[in-house]
């Protein structure tokens, strides 16, 4: 079973044991993160397809670390004009271990209708 999920501004394929780098969330390590915006999901023989996320489903998951990633370097430069511009930069992520993927509970309300249905025709 996998999940498209939305976070942080992008879209996510995770399943059930993955590790998913995000970008920066507010959560301390080891805590539990829970992730609504649910896109798909799939479990191998059917699809469900959200307008625009899924109802119900949820994907959990835990904050395993914090840190930043590896540092890329931005030169600005423009030809004849003595005009160079050199900085760094590393993006700071969260490692997050996918633990669940979590279907809606089925309602109470419509098990209670079938049980008085059922009563009503015996």
């Amino acid at each position: 079973m996998y999940a498209i999920i939305e976070s942080c501004g992008k879209q996510y394929k995770v399943a059930e044991g993955d590790i998913v780098f995000f970008e920066k969330l507010d959560a301390e390590e080891g805590k539990k993160v829970t992730f609504d915006k649910v896109v798909l999901v799939s479990d191998g023989e059917k699809i469900e397809i959200g307008n625009p996320y899924v109802k119900g489903f949820k994907v959990e998951g835990k904050v395993v670390a914090h840190g930043k990633a590896k540092k890329i370097i931005v030169f600005k430069y423009k030809a004849k004009k003595n005009y160079k511009r050199k900085q760094g930069h590393r993006q700071p992520y969260t490692k997050v271990e996918i633990t669940s993927i979590k279907k809606p509970a089925a309602k109470k309300s419509a098990d209670k209708e079938e049980a008085t249905d059922a009563k009503v025709e015996a």
